[in-house]
């Protein structure tokens, strides 16, 4: 009986515990990420755009290859996923473009976008609606533009739960959306010919 006892109050000191955070920081070799261009169908390029620096803890993407998410092989269900990033400034009239993926299928059929670029933070992504393939963007509905200019660091904080989709920027919600058919998926950050560091890559699973 006492036994049992012991065991129970371990059992609800440790669901009492915080979910611990997992470092998404790949190692330098990009073991256990995928690269997967974009769209799909157009095939994967030989070259190389992302690589790590393990002294400042960052993932960085040149910007010179192909269009193509850097994917995690490792499937998410529910999860807060925290990331830093920066573009490299390259001139006030570039168009910078980038993202962070959330719920992607294997090859990114269906995927769920946290946009980066200047025009704001905001979702967007194709979804299944009805057994067919629905794109969505809610650039119009972001509450707000706190993204900061090529050259500083944004902090974005990513809330995935159930069939809910919802984006923080900066410390402020921007953007919302449910519906989401994927209720597990992959994570990907993405290179889309602009040069873009992420750092603080945390994610923390929801139970």
């Amino acid at each position: 009986m006492i036994f049992a006892r012991i065991l129970l109050l371990c059992f609800l000191a440790t669901a009492l515990l915080p979910a611990q955070s997992i470092d998404l920081l790949p190692d330098e070799s990009l073991k256990g990420w995928t690269r997967i261009p974009v769209p799909p169908t157009d095939g994967l390029k030989p070259k190389l755009q992302w690589r790590v620096d393990t002294a400042q803890k960052t993932l960085f993407c040149a910007g010179d290859g192909q269009h193509e998410w850097l994917r995690s092989d490792q499937i998410y269900g529910d999860y807060i996923l925290e990331v830093d990033f920066r573009f490299a400034p390259k001139g006030a009239d570039v168009k910078y473009n980038s993202g962070i993926g959330i719920r992607l299928s294997p090859s990114a059929e269906l995927w769920t976008q946290a946009q980066t670029g200047p025009t704001g933070g905001y979702l967007f992504g194709d979804n299944l609606v009805e057994g067919a393939l629905l794109r969505f963007n809610l650039m119009k509905e972001m509450k707000e533009n706190r993204v900061k200019p090529a050259g500083e660091w944004n902090h974005y904080e990513i809330r995935v739960q159930g069939d809910k989709v919802a984006l923080s920027v900066n410390g402020a919600a921007v953007s919302e959306i449910a519906g989401i058919a994927l209720r597990k998926g992959y994570i990907g950050f993405e290179g889309e010919g602009h040069e873009i560091a992420f750092r603080n890559m945390k994610l923390k699973v929801l139970p």
